[in-house]
This record gives C-alpha cells, structure tokens and sequence, in this order.
C-alpha cells in the first residue's frame, strides 16, 4: 500500500564522502513538527504512531525544503539505506530505536529524503514513525508516480545475499549481504519510474518450502500484512499495473522426504501447477488490468523452468492472455548459498525490462 502519514544504536557506516550525514539524536530538538511522507509496502499502523512493517523492501519518503530532516525509528534489527535526492545511499545497520538527523546534503530548492529497508525481516515486524522538521524547514510536493509494480516471491525476489562476495554465509552473513534497495525489484522499478511492492519470503514455495520446512507457503503468507497473520493487508489504493512473480525455486530445489504431502515428484508438479494457477488467476481478477510475468532464474531443462512454463500456459488457456513467461539463464549465482549476486539482479532486471518493453498497452491506464 501506499500510506500516508501527516507526520530507522548501530554504527552509521559512511563510506567516502557521501553527500549527506545520518546521526542519532540524544535529545529531541524543540519545536519539530510531523512532514507529510509516503510509505510503500505493508504497513500496520500503532495507536502510538508508529509503522510495523515485515515484508521486505519497504520506504518511505518525504519532500521538503531546509538543510535538515529527521526520521524515527522503532524497535527491531533491520538494515536501512537513507538517501537524499538519489545520492549515494547512507547504511544504518541495526539503528536503535528514537530519532535521526538528516544533514550535510546539497543546499537550496527542494529535497526529497528516502528511508528504504534492505534487510530481510522473517524474525519479527520493525518499526518506522515518519519525517520531521523544525522550524527553518517548509514541506515540499511528493512526487506523484502514476506507475507501480509489485514483485511476488522468494529469496530471489528479496535479495538474500545478493552483495556477498562469497558463497559460503553464515546466517548472520546473510542477513548483513541482503540488500533489497539493489534488487530485482528496484531495478526495474527504478527504470519505469514505477512505485514497487516486494512481497517475498526467502525459502518459501507455492506448495512446498525449501527441504520441506514447515511454515506458510508464499501464497499462505500472502494475504497478510505481517508474518503472524494478525491482520489481511491493507492494499486500498493499490493498483499495480505489472506483477512480476518468480516462486518454484523451493517446492524442486530439493529430493521429497518421508512424510511429505507428495509421494512422488509428479504428484509435487501437479500440486505445484494447480496452486500456482489458481494464485495468479486471484492476482488477475483483483487487479484485472494488471500484465503479470512469471520468471524463473533456471537453465534449460530444469524442473522449475518447464514447471513455470507449464503454468503460464494454463493461465493463458483459462482466458487471461495477459501473462508472460521469462526464464532467465546464464547467472554466476555468487552470491550467498548460491544465489543472485547484484550483477545477476542487474541481468534478471534486463531480462524483465526486455520483455515488458515487448508488450502493448502495459502502461496504457498510467499517466507517462
């Protein structure tokens, strides 16, 4: 969703001159007053103001005019990247709950502050609480983007590990290389212009979870605006014109053990197809305008990618021609555990951009 609000201690790590300062405040400033922002990605709002926030690749933004801004942040661990007109991202790693300062960035005219989530966060909901300003500070405009994307998947879609420079992590490694602002996701909405969702779980399936774990699939999870299921997401004012799934890793990654739903690998492909249909057939009729894509990072003759293929075609037969099919091979996968690193992102953004850019009329209800 795409909330409104009236108005993220860890080390700040700064890396070379980067254009602007991120510090946490001891004592709050008198005189601050809320700045008008945006959040996007599912949200549950507090009674005390606070944002509990679970899926990842959440931000928010604010637009304002004054040499300095400031954010809260709630309780949880959670890895941010802040961001001053589109300059160099400043990490804030695990910040402690209270309040930040944004400063020592371009003077003069309108800014626009970004707080983005790059960390994965299945352990548990974080918090924003919004922008302020003091008194030397006026609100600028939001920028209205008339597009917007949502991402369904795994760990592919998340970025799990995707900056590493190896492929041996251990989880707190993972959890340290994730970083969802230089994903699949990003990237493409970056080249659209486009407002995006990530509504991803790293490990999760259509029918079965990596090695069989037991927990909700994604299509279980999906419905929710945080992992324990307290409450259906809000997605009012949601209207996504592209939806770009990638799930099946998971359920054929690997062999199915004893006491398993499906006694044979076929029985598993069967159950993985008719959900996997069903899914995209719900996704179609709440956003009936929407082109959805289904790709897979798979090489020719992998299971997953002819399982893939397989349900894009029965979607298709259903009567939703609007759905496509992009398999993308050829990745180094170097990063954790044998996943996308950032140049892999970068071609799996590609192949995307290549195929939407392909089909007519995908944009046709959103203002250029």
């Amino acid at each position: 969703m795409r909330t409104l609000l009236t108005g993220l201690s860890a080390a700040v790590l700064l890396q070379g001159a980067l254009a602007q300062d991120v510090s946490r405040v001891a004592a709050e400033p008198a005189g601050l007053k809320p700045l008008a922002s945006s959040v996007n990605g599912r949200v549950v709002a507090q009674p005390d103001g606070m944002l509990l926030r679970q899926w990842p690749g959440t931000y928010a933004e604010a637009a304002f005019q004054g040499d300095e801004v400031y954010f809260r942040v709630g309780a949880g661990d959670v890895s941010l990247r802040v961001s001053v007109d589109g300059e160099a991202a400043v990490p804030l790693v695990k910040p402690a709950a209270g309040l930040y300062r944004v400063a020592n960035f371009k003077r003069g005219g309108a800014h626009l502050l970004r707080v983005a989530v790059a960390s994965e966060s299945q352990g548990g909901a974080t918090g924003f609480g919004g922008f302020l300003i003091g008194a030397t500070a006026q609100p600028a405009p939001l920028p209205r983007r008339s597009r917007q994307i949502e991402f369904i998947g795994d760990s592919h879609t998340v970025g799990y590990g995707n900056t590493s420079a190896t492929r041996q992590c251990s989880q707190a490694d993972v959890w340290a290389t994730t970083d969802t602002t230089r994903g699949v996701a990003a990237l493409v909405a970056a080249h659209y212009g486009a407002d995006y969702q990530a509504n991803a779980i790293s490990g999760r399936g259509v029918v079965r979870n990596f090695d069989g774990y037991k927990a909700d699939t994604l299509p279980e999870a999906y419905p929710f605006a945080l992992f324990d299921k307290s409450r259906k997401a809000d997605d009012a004012g949601w209207q996504p014109r592209v939806i770009a799934i990638a799930l099946g890793t998971n359920d054929f990654s690997t062999p199915l053990r004893t006491g398993e739903p499906w006694a044979t690998r076929e029985q598993l492909r069967a159950a993985y197809e008719a959900t996997y249909a069903r899914f995209a057939d719900a996704l179609h009729r709440r956003h009936p305008a929407a082109y959805i894509v289904l790709w897979i990072a798979a090489g020719d003759g992998a299971e997953v990618r002819s399982e893939v293929e397989r349900v894009a075609e029965q979607v298709r037969r259903s009567g939703n021609p609007r759905i496509g099919f992009v398999p993308v091979a050829g990745l180094s996968m170097s990063g954790c555990d044998w996943h996308p690193s950032v140049a892999d992102d970068r071609q799996i953004a590609d192949a995307l951009i290549q195929h939407l850019d392909k089909q007519r009329d995908v944009w046709a209800a959103a203002a250029r």
